[in-house]
């Protein structure tokens, strides 16, 4: 059987065909590839170690990226003569930690951390130049760098010295002493000038621990003014090229409502509030020559979970409030165990004008989200996109000249197994945006959702899906218009039991009764006394009837039990994820339950072997003469081989009596789902998880994004049709 993708390239062919020859489209964001960057890691080198890609820049030309690998040590360099298809140019070894870099035509200078502790910090400026990976200058700085900026006319840099405080000394508080200071130094025919080096005192400003101010980020405008944040220190401060202070004012606070500030309640509820939180600005940059933009990203005692527009002379035009939280909220990429720290994450700001539309791009370090605005009116900006990102989003590098967005991911979770480091790229073109796919935009309540498991086709245009573990307190089956696009949430059933959330619950698989509730799988985990079980639900969710496993499969069970139930006649068919104790080597149950005789019985289905890691079934779905399965393995990014849907003939599933000999039943491929998940540019993800058939064919997929726990929170949801 031959498939062919429609929830992305036909979905989007479809709405940008909609639009009249004589009328533009609109201008949107895509991501087109991803880097790796431990591709930059040369030949033998170990590439077990961590990795990252923090803060980034391009040369003038925009054809070539430079970004800090503070694990490493190195700074890395991407070839984007074709930005679909990046190409690794290696690594720089330095002398110490680099915290951030600034390309001038084709010469990185970048702020080296040589400190040998926190009370006797030291750190350099050096310059690189790109094309020969050489050295040409260096100037002392005094301290520990943090953020470094370049003058508009590539005239002078600013830098941040930090010197930054020992987290683990008196709970962190300030002060602690060396303070931190801006340095200014003059470019003279491209090469540093460090005689011109200025250091500007930032002492006696700010209203917290003013003797230890600590600069975090600096940005300049085309006048040649330097703002910088003393994120610590809730304070802002403008200086001129000369050194002087022009303005310096508190950074403020914000009353938040409408926000979940508990952590390990594994529910999303926002009825909390936040009173007189403080901004604690980490990343800064120029809208125009008279406002400034800070992501509120917030330390110990702060984090406003949004963004703000100051004037020059401190006053505060825009501010976000949780609006940038709520929207990121309704794209499932809200982390909730970061509830009761600061949310969401503001960490990063760029500006870029692209063609006429000037740009400001807000990364959210914990959500791993970009939000695109259009700040014409930088007292009334406009939420344009919600783009995905790898984990941890660091830096971002505009690129207008080729209508190029870059992000930087900093987090490495080579160590568990996970997704590596990479480098986005994303295009401003004429074309719909691709992301999200799925979003709870519209719905009356403001509702969260994430960790989507099962899926099951109900009336047309409509598919429901429940949620799993991670939300272990809010089971939910969540209703999906999918005539729209994206596709919508449109309502939220919460799984109950007498009248209460219902707990010991792993949702994996969903399926209808044919009587208006459903059917659903729960993954059991005995160590955790969450019980293998079928559940019976009413249309509004509570729990009518339990179905307990019988002792003959639990004798064996492993915590890799159902992922997928689907409903034959009067038999429940459920996937068995990966093989328990009596199941020969990659092999797995297909377990019947026949719900008017109460009897059980199963077959078997043969597993892909696996080269790395393991091979199990994610789902199971009958249409037609057929049974169709996920199947996949654990692997992500390059390393993933195995994701697949595949089918089993209908007149195979001839339950056996579990006490005897299973039958194993034959399968064939329907389709490698690979290419699906790399056709928006992204790495592949590992958990595909649902699948679900409308009455014409049409086979929906979801990934499960973990609730954003280790993950990017990317949910992929997407369609292939006959």
């Amino acid at each position: 059987m031959t498939l062919r993708l429609w929830g992305m390239s036909s979905m989007l062919a479809l709405a940008a065909g909609s639009v009249g020859a004589d009328v533009k489209a609109e201008m949107n964001f895509n991501r087109i590839a991803s880097f790796p960057v431990v591709e930059n890691m040369a030949e033998g080198e170990d590439r077990s170690r961590e990795s990252s890609a923090e803060i980034i820049d391009a040369t003038a030309d925009g054809m070539t990226l430079v970004y800090t690998d503070s694990p490493l040590g190195v700074l890395g360099m991407i070839d984007i003569a074709d930005p679909a298809a990046p190409k690794p140019l290696g690594n720089v070894v330095l002398d110490g930690e680099p915290t951030s870099v600034a390309v001038v035509g084709q010469t990185a200078f970048v702020g080296i951390n040589t400190s040998e502790s926190y009370t006797n910090p030291s750190g350099r400026l050096a310059a690189i130049d790109i094309a020969s990976r050489t050295e040409t200058g260096s100037c002392d700085l005094g301290g520990q760098p943090d953020s470094v900026a370049k003058a508009r006319d590539g005239s002078f840099l600013a830098v941040a010295i930090e010197n930054e405080r020992d987290e683990d000394l008196n709970d962190g508080v300030l002060p602690q002493r060396p303070e931190g200071w801006l340095v200014l130094v003059g470019l003279k025919d491209g090469a540093l000038d460090c005689a011109s080096l200025k250091k500007v005192d930032l002492t006696g400003l700010a209203g917290i621990a003013p003797e230890d101010p600590e600069p975090e980020f600096v940005s300049i405008n085309a006048a040649g003014e330097t703002v910088v944040t003393l994120q610590e220190n809730n304070h802002l401060a403008v200086v001129a090229r000369d050194g002087t202070v022009l303005s310096q004012f508190s950074a403020g606070t914000v009353d938040l409502e409408g926000i979940d500030a508990t952590d390990e309640r594994a529910a999303l509820i926002f009825t909390e509030s936040q009173k007189g939180r403080k901004r604690e600005p980490d990343g800064v940059t120029w809208i125009d020559d008279d406002h400034f933009a800070t992501a509120n990203e917030g330390d110990y005692e702060g984090g406003s979970r949004g963004w703000t527009v100051f004037s020059k002379d401190g006053q505060v035009v825009y501010e976000s409030g949780p609006s940038l939280e709520h929207a990121i909220v309704q794209i499932g990429h809200y982390p909730d165990k970061r509830s009761d720290a600061k949310g969401v994450e503001p960490e990063s700001v760029v500006f870029g004008r692209f063609g006429d539309a000037p740009l400001l791009v807000v990364g959210t370090e914990r959500a791993s989200v970009a939000a695109v605005y259009d700040v014409t009116d930088p007292a009334a900006p406009v939420l344009k996109q919600l783009l995905p990102s790898g984990i941890g989003p660091e830096g971002f590098v505009a690129i207008p000249s080729r209508n190029l967005l870059v992000s930087a991911n900093e987090t490495d979770l080579v160590a568990d197994g996970a997704a590596r480091s990479h480098v986005m790229i994303y295009q401003y073109q004429e074309a719909p945006a691709a992301y999200p796919m799925l979003t709870s935009d519209g719905m009356d309540e403001l509702t969260g959702w994430g960790a989507i498991s099962g899926l099951v086709a109900g009336e047309p245009g409509a598919l429901y899906a429940v949620n799993d573990s991670f939300y272990g307190y809010q089971p939910t089956i969540f209703r999906i218009d999918t005539t729209r696009t994206p596709a919508r949430i449109v309502e939220a059933i919460r799984v109950t039991r007498a009248g209460r959330p219902a707990q010991k619950l792993d949702l994996e698989g969903i399926t209808l009764d044919g009587a208006g509730g459903f059917w659903l799988a729960s993954e059991g985990n005995s160590a955790k006394l969450v019980p293998h079980a079928l559940y019976h639900v009413n249309a509004k969710g509570e729990i009518k009837e339990e179905v307990a496993l019988p002792p003959e499969l639990l004798a064996n069970e492993t915590r890799f039990g159902f992922e997928g139930v689907t409903k034959v006649g009067d038999t429940l068919w459920m996937a068995v994820q990966r093989e328990w104790a009596d199941d020969p080597r990659h092999q797995v149950k297909l377990v019947a339950y026949d719900t008017a005789a109460k009897t059980w019985g199963a077959v078997r289905y043969e597993l892909a072997t696996p080269e790395t890691g393991w091979v199990g079934l994610s789902e199971i779905v009958a249409h037609g003469d057929w049974v169709y399965l996920i199947e996949r393995d654990n692997q992500i990014g390059s390393a993933a081989v195995t994701k697949k849907i595949t089918r089993v003939p209908l007149s195979e599933l001839q339950p056996a009596p579990l006490d005897g000999p299973l039958p194993v039943v034959t399968k064939e491929l329907a389709r490698d789902l690979i290419p699906d998940l790399t056709a928006t540019g992204g790495y592949v993800l590992d958990k595909v998880e649902g699948l679900a058939i409308d009455a014409d064919g049409t086979m929906w997929v979801a990934t499960d994004n973990d609730g954003v726990d280790d993950h990017s929170g990317e949910t992929m949801f997407f369609a292939v049709k006959p």
